[in-house]
């Protein structure tokens, strides 16, 4: 009998020291790699994500991807989720799923690509997007109007010790209930072309729209940028790194 219980107890003291080695290597990051993205943490081409995960892994995050739909099950014990340019929409069991991890306290992060197939998990979050990207008139990256600085910002974490940061072919955001805010914008003369026309023309859109939207859910955070390039390893210069780190910070404190 005695030799049982010993077994038992080095069974449970290995099991704790499992839970505390696992506790200790900090929040589990996600990446969604199961709605068609093109671009990922693990590839290392100029369009992945690999360097913007080793500075994520570098301020404490435990990265992880996930291939399947998402659940309960799939999101249990996760701190943090990156969804980045999806070709695939969101099922609606899932977009329910997404939004009880935001509102158990879990910290959803998506960046549009193409906006389309994210409609339905925006709009589930009080944000909507552009039918076209936007052009920039000032501060443009090699003389190309959807390259651009982004300059005006809102208080946010997100932005310590950041003058800017730069977009590559950026989507136009907005929210729609109060939720959300819009943290970071374009200049008062950007503008969609709404024609198809790649010119000017009286009847785009011309004003300074959002392209960074954080929110609050239940004991959760939103965080939605409306470009999928800024964080691929082809642009990640120094302003875009800084970003990154942020983001990587802000994930790691959770909310306040």
């Amino acid at each position: 009998m005695l030799r049982y219980l010993l077994i038992l107890l080095a069974l449970l003291l290995t099991l704790a020291i499992w839970y505390r080695a696992a506790a200790a290597e900090g929040p589990i990051l996600l990446y969604d790699e199961g709605h068609g993205q093109q671009f990922v943490a693990g590839g290392t081409g100029p369009l992945d994500l690999s360097e913007f995960s080793t500075i994520l892994r570098g301020q404490g995050l435990v990265p992880r991807s996930h291939i399947g739909p998402f659940d309960d099950a799939a999101l249990a014990g996760v701190s943090a989720l990156i969804v980045s340019g999806p070709f695939i929409p969101f099922a609606e069991g899932e977009i329910a799923a997404l939004r009880r991890f935001v509102e158990g306290g879990g910290t959803l992060v998506v960046m549009l690509h193409v906006g389309p197939p994210l409609a339905g998990l925006l709009h589930a979050f009080g944000v909507d997007f552009s039918n076209g990207v936007i052009r920039e008139t000032a501060d443009l990256l090699g003389d190309e109007p959807l390259n651009f600085r982004v300059s005006r910002l809102e208080s946010h974490p997100l932005f310590a010790d950041l003058d800017a940061f730069a977009l590559y072919g950026g989507w136009a955001l907005v929210n729609f209930d109060e939720g959300s805010r819009i943290i970071a914008r374009t200049g008062p003369q950007s503008w969609i072309d709404l024609n198809g026309d790649r010119r000017p023309n009286p009847g785009d859109a011309v004003q300074s729209f959002g392209v960074v939207v954080a929110g609050e859910l239940g004991r959760g955070r939103l965080l939605v940028f409306g470009d999928d390039g800024l964080f691929q390893n082809r642009f990640l210069d120094e302003e875009n790194r800084r970003l990154a780190a942020n983001l990587g910070r802000w994930l790691v404190a959770g909310r306040p």
